[in-house]
């Protein structure tokens, strides 16, 4: 699925800056237009250790959660404590 947004080549530093760009615009956009972004998929008790500010605590607690590697767990929780009001 990936090579079809790529085109088949390999997923760049740049692509990855476009991507932080797009997704700003469209947070952007939700605030503007007062639109909750739901979270339900992010897994409990990760929501609640990430709310709080325990990053270290919230990726272990994803990883069991999820199964997911480390480096996976750790942009999730990264990304949910950046999109919360005061992340």
């Amino acid at each position: 699925m990936l090579d079809l947004f790529t085109g088949g080549r390999e997923f760049t530093a740049d692509d990855a800056a476009r991507l932080r760009r797009v997704e700003r615009k469209l947070d952007l956009i939700m605030e503007k237009l007062a639109i909750d972004y739901d979270e339900g998929d992010f897994p409990e008790p990760a929501r609640s250790l990430a709310a709080s500010g325990e990053k270290i605590a919230a990726i272990k607690a994803y990883r069991a959660a999820t199964g997911a590697g480390l480096a996976e767990a750790k942009r999730a929780v990264e990304e949910f404590m950046g999109r919360r009001p005061n992340g």
